[in-house]
């Protein structure tokens, strides 16, 4: 006689199967779904702001590269398409490639004192007792948050002629020939001044976040390289510099795009002069087309001046990607 102990199921092994065990199948792969859309729904305003503050402008500005666009055009509302003429007479004009190696050794002459002083002043954090570190994060955190166009006008101010502070001091120290040096009136002084005002301007991100990611290196690491007879600099070279070298490349790139691109402080120090010898790129194409009111051509040095831009950050993105290779 047998004795059945389990109840058999009440219905097709094969409808209980496609049943999913009840009515939570259907309600998880909904959940599933919204949670793979979740990250791209989060980055949507993010992508519709930067397509409508920086595509659109950029196709507004690659159109009007094409056309002969001056102050009768614009008042009468004609639009006059001209082709490639405009990338045509700048690409031929001296004055363009000049200016532009100009912008390329500028940029990369305020890019290497940047990294270089800021990596400095971001050891130096590191080293700093806790009351002088917060003096000096302090200190560069007002130098970084001060507006561009005011930290200009503090360096007019410095370096005026007459009434300067720099003036005044190099006057007092001996030198008395610089008691009324005009800084602008050269393109060597004048650059002098602009760089020293980008770098001022630039060192406290890059020593900041410098100091930041030395704070990630494990104490391990030096007490190791200590125990093998490392001094100082071969301890810097061993360990801090290989866990510094991505956020090195990383902030050298931002600082590239950063240094090209400054079109204030060139602009508000002497406007390019003097004679434009002071020129970069942006302002350039700020004079070329609303200075001279020849907006085609402006939007043309525009759209060279980003692609020599791209085309400089892909040779450096090129090198970085090599030597991380190498290094694997």
């Amino acid at each position: 006689m047998t004795v059945q102990t389990e109840r058999p199921p009440s219905g097709p092994a094969e409808v209980l199967k496609a049943d999913g065990g009840g009515s939570g199948g259907p309600r998880k792969q909904a959940r599933a779904r919204a949670g793979t859309l979740a990250p791209y729904l989060l980055l949507l305003p993010a992508v519709a702001a930067t397509v409508l503050l920086l595509g659109w402008p950029l196709l507004k500005d690659g159109l009007l590269s094409f056309q002969n666009l001056n102050m009768g055009q614009l008042i009468q509302h004609v639009t006059e398409w001209n082709g490639f003429d405009n990338y045509q007479e700048v690409l031929t004009s001296s004055d363009f490639w000049r200016v532009t190696g100009r912008s390329i050794v500028f940029t990369l002459v305020n890019a290497v004192l940047i990294m270089v002083i800021g990596t400095l002043v971001g050891l130096l954090l590191a080293r700093l007792g806790k009351r002088m570190r917060v003096l000096l994060l302090v200190g560069l955190v007002l130098a970084w948050a001060m507006p561009v166009v005011a930290a200009t006008t503090v360096y007019q101010w410095l370096f005026a002629e007459r009434f300067g502070v720099v003036n005044w001091v190099l006057d007092k120290l001996g030198w008395h020939s610089m008691a009324d040096y005009s800084w602008t009136g050269s393109q060597m002084s004048t650059f002098f001044v602009v760089t020293v005002l980008i770098v001022w301007m630039s060192i406290p991100f890059v020593a900041i976040n410098l100091y930041a990611a030395t704070t990630t290196i494990p104490k391990e690491l030096y007490e190791a390289a200590s125990l093998d007879g490392a001094g100082p600099w071969k301890s810097f070279l061993s360990v801090t510099l290989p866990y510094l070298r991505p956020f090195l490349y990383a902030t050298t790139f931002l600082e590239i795009i950063w240094v090209f691109k400054a079109f204030v402080q060139v602009f508000t120090i002497n406007g390019g002069g003097p004679d434009r010898l002071t020129e970069i790129l942006p302002v350039y194409a700020y004079i070329e087309g609303v200075g001279n009111q020849h907006f085609g051509m402006g939007a043309a040095i525009a759209v060279l001046t980003i692609l020599i831009l791209l085309v400089l950050t892909a040779y450096y993105l090129r090198i970085v990607l090599k030597q991380e290779e190498d290094e694997l």
